[in-house]
């Protein structure tokens, strides 16, 4: 355990996940974050408004297959990058937002602190796959890994983070961050395997969409327009998905607009 600041133990964090790039708009809670990308030589890309940094983490995301990380400040900056990440939730983007939050001493209190909103983790959870707030430095690297196990573990999207002002320059021994392992896949059930087999028998014109296997890159994802040629069901496509599959298939077809 070394004496790490919270903001050098976030990035730490990140650096044990293999992130080597973060988007972000530097404000007066967060200097001690963007001091600690700064020392860990992390290459910080800068835009002019909060959404511009969520979207360049999405794109980065959805371009790369890896996390895509952004931080912003707290409040109003959250709010502007929301739309991303909501993005990211609907596309099944793996993007981390970091934020800050107002002092420890004024949580909850409602004292119209800085860019303080009433419940900011609570609106955070309602347009992300998992948040949560570190109030500590020795519990940044459980948390970042925590975050990035629930990003990448099923159905894949985006996490937030929220840390109080003081907490970013607080000081204490911390351990080393290590990736938590991927949570596990939940377990088929047999009833409803069984009820769209008979379904699909009994139909007279099946066919089948892939909205959410159509967006992610992982290596299997091929296996399945070959396994539904086989049995010749025609498959539909949303335009974010056109890369799955071969247009070969004579199964394949692009599904309609809105879809």
């Amino acid at each position: 355990m070394t004496s790490t600041s919270g903001g050098e133990a976030i990035v730490n964090g990140l650096v044990a996940h293999g992130v080597d790039t973060v988007f972000g708009l530097p404000g007066a809670q967060i200097y001690g974050l963007f001091d600690a990308f700064h020392q860990a030589q992390l290459k910080v890309i800068g835009a002019r408004h909060e959404q511009a940094c969520g979207y360049m983490a999405f794109g980065y995301a959805r371009s790369s297959g890896r996390p895509g990380v952004f931080s912003v400040v707290p409040g109003p900056g959250v709010l502007n990058a929301s739309a991303a990440l909501l993005t990211a939730f609907g596309c099944n983007e793996p993007v981390l937002c970091l934020t800050g939050q107002v002092p420890t001493p004024f949580l909850g209190k409602g004292r119209g602190h800085l860019h303080e909103m009433p419940d900011q983790l609570a609106t955070l959870r309602t347009f992300v796959k998992w948040a949560d707030r570190i109030e500590y430095p020795d519990s940044a690297p459980a948390m970042v890994s925590r975050a990035f196990q629930e990003m990448l573990s099923g159905r894949r999207g985006p996490a937030s983070l929220e840390m109080p002002w003081d907490v970013f320059t607080q000081r204490a021994q911390v351990a080393p961050a290590k990736p938590f392992e991927p949570l596990p896949a939940p377990q088929p059930d047999p009833d409803r395997i069984k009820a769209a087999a008979d379904l699909i028998k009994a139909s007279n014109a099946p066919s089948r969409g892939l909205q959410a296997l159509a967006e992610d890159r992982s290596d299997d994802r091929h296996r399945h327009p070959h396994g539904i040629a086989r049995v010749g069901i025609p498959l539909a496509l949303p335009a974010a998905g056109l890369e799955v599959g071969s247009h070969r298939h004579r199964s394949r077809r692009n599904a309609p607009a809105g879809l």
